[in-house]
């Protein structure tokens, strides 16, 4: 008797609990789109920023800019300026290179995800449109006569069972 009774508890349970699920999925997958999208926002920005930054560096490499930037430094061993200069400047330039690399990879797995959610977010609101569009018969009307109908055969059974074992003694 127990146990029907629990089964009839859980059966309602489940039934409750996948309502409610499918109006929060849509909702859930809104949020993390608009997250998503921010995230890539960012990323194409830092992606724009560092791309100016190496071309910057790039420029500054050229050896007419090299000797520009230290044409007002009086030194005995120009040439070990000049090169020391261009070892910073490639240094620089070879971080910013990597962190690049990595900024894009970045983008473009954020893109691909980005492309997984709003196919996800165009099927639920597919589905949510096809269930919205038979009002006799939609999702939530059919969950609920399912658990209407475990309800009253769990209730029915153990009717049953609380008359056969009142009859045992």
């Amino acid at each position: 008797m127990k146990r029907a009774l629990g089964l009839v508890l859980v059966m309602a349970l489940v039934a409750g609990f996948t309502a409610s699920a499918t109006a929060q999925d849509a909702s859930n997958v809104s949020d993390s789109l608009d997250t998503l999208r921010s995230q890539l926002l960012d990323a194409q920005a830092k992606e724009a920023e560092l791309e100016t930054r190496q071309q910057q560096l790039d420029e500054a490499l050229k050896p007419e800019n090299i000797e520009r930037s230290l044409a007002g430094i009086g030194s005995t061993k120009p040439e070990e300026l000049r090169e020391s200069r261009r070892r910073q400047l490639t240094i620089e330039r070879d971080g910013v290179r990597a962190q690049l690399k990595l900024v894009a990879t970045s983008r473009e797995r954020l893109e691909s995800v980005i492309r997984t959610a709003e196919a996800q977010a165009y099927q639920q609101s597919v589905l949510n449109q096809t269930l919205a569009g038979k009002p006799s018969w939609s999702f939530g009307w059919v969950v609920g006569i399912a658990a209407a109908v475990v309800e009253i055969l769990g209730i029915v059974t153990l009717v049953v069972l609380a008359v056969r074992r009142a009859r045992r003694t």
